[in-house]
């Protein structure tokens, strides 16, 4: 039996979006979990485009960066509790800022492959829910007396706990290699590429801006569902200005001259949750449903934050998308010029600006600032980790699509780890 004939990838449409409103930390979400948070965003996605029946979605894939034990298998937990048919296959997919666009990769590939007709992606992550570890020291022990064959050995164990011992193990926003925090990164990167106060709080506020102005001509009417009293994003400040960010003292950075990176200008601890429907044209086409954009290339990368150019800003933490975009739009054969809007996560004003500069220098064109973040992003939306992904996806779909004609949108992400995750969705 000769071998079947390799079939050329489909294209993968975005048919839509939905997302509960982000949220400081340790405020209106302070106890709501993963789970629920993902399963408002998916039920509202479910309902809006009529996913309830048997083998409506393919599959679910999403992901959480803090993430308690139980939440081991988050994304099928969360079909399971949805309204979606339980027998929808779903699985957990985790690159620290970059989760939720990589479960968009990854249902996309299936999608293009033939593997699957629609599929669900998505994130979540809450700041104010977060796992707090068993000291070292006691897990240890515990173990130990677990280990112990008779009640005297158990007891021996335990004998060896000491106050000191009960002291949980709390998260940090700190990378284990460095020690430093992901704020501390961006401050060297900011000094190493001269990135000014001023250039900085000037972004910002426009993101605040831009975010307050989308809501208000309805941009987000589909894209965001009310959840525990919110209808917007809690992080939003439409007064902001460049002048009232000016007034904020710098909280990175602080141990060298003319620190510039503030509260203001760098993204607050946040929770939520967001998802992303994916199909094939034949499935949209069956249903009579006009995708928003199509998914047709994206690119990862990775820096060597701790050993590589770091001082010189070549190598810092957050700038993996300045080698991912230019190696992706040659395959793609683009130029900046290419695109209608751009959208660059907004972990932190000089890590944006940084990335702007690091594509010129590798011989991109500058970026019109009038494409760039035109709805606003995370500076003013905030940044569930694994939600933003997903979150970028669907609003810049929806922006491609109220332009009514072709149009093209490049995705630029960093994370953790000193990875970038980037994208393109086109509108033909």
């Amino acid at each position: 039996m000769s071998p079947l004939a390799p079939q050329p990838p489909r294209r993968v449409a975005v048919i839509g979006g939905a997302r509960v409103p982000f949220a400081r930390s340790d405020g209106p979400y302070a106890t709501a979990s993963n789970q629920e948070m993902l399963t408002a965003a998916l039920d509202a996605l479910v309902e809006r485009h009529g996913l309830q029946g048997p083998g409506a979605v393919g599959e679910f894939v999403a992901g959480a960066v803090l993430k308690h034990s139980r939440d081991f298998n988050l994304a099928r937990e969360t079909v399971l509790g949805s309204a979606l048919d339980p027998r929808t296959p779903a699985y957990d997919i985790q690159q620290a800022c970059g989760t939720g666009l990589q479960a968009v990769i990854a249902a996309a590939n299936k999608v293009a492959l033939g593997q699957t007709e629609s599929a669900i992606a998505g994130g979540a992550d809450t700041a104010s829910d977060a796992p707090l570890g068993v000291n070292d020291r006691l897990r240890r022990i515990l173990l130990e007396a677990r280990r112990a064959k008779t009640t005297g050995g158990r007891l021996k164990a335990l004998a060896k706990v000491r106050p000191g011992h009960l002291v949980p193990d709390i998260p940090r926003n700190a990378e284990p290699r460095t020690g430093l925090s992901m704020g501390e990164h961006a401050a060297v990167t900011a000094r190493a590429w001269g990135i000014s106060r001023e250039e900085q709080d000037a972004l910002a506020a426009a993101s605040h801006q831009r975010l307050a102005a989308a809501y208000e001509r309805g941009l987000f009417q589909d894209l965001v569902v009310p959840f525990r009293g919110l209808a917007r994003d809690q992080n939003l400040r439409p007064g902001s200005t460049v002048e009232k960010l000016a007034a904020l003292k710098p909280v990175f950075g602080l141990d060298a001259p003319a620190p510039t990176m503030t509260a203001g200008n760098s993204t607050p601890l946040t929770d939520g949750a967001a998802t992303v429907l994916l199909a094939s044209e034949e499935w949209a086409e069956a249903r009579g449903i006009e995708p928003l954009a199509y998914l047709t290339a994206y690119e990862t990368a990775a820096v060597d934050f701790v050993g590589g150019d770091v001082a010189g800003g070549e190598d810092g933490l957050l700038m993996a998308p300045a080698y991912a975009v230019p190696r992706m739009l040659e395959r793609a054969g683009l130029g900046i010029g290419d695109f209608d809007l751009v959208e660059i996560h907004e972990a932190f004003a000089s890590q944006v600006l940084a990335t702007l500069a690091a594509w010129e220098k590798r011989g991109l064109a500058p970026v019109d600032r009038a494409r760039l973040n035109v709805a606003g992003s995370s500076l003013a939306t905030g940044h569930p980790f694994a939600a933003t992904g997903a979150r970028i996806v669907a609003t810049l779909a929806t922006l491609l699509a109220e332009r009514e004609g072709p149009g093209r949108g490049l995705i630029s992400i960093c994370a953790a780890g000193g990875q970038g995750v980037t994208a393109i969705l086109e509108r033909t």
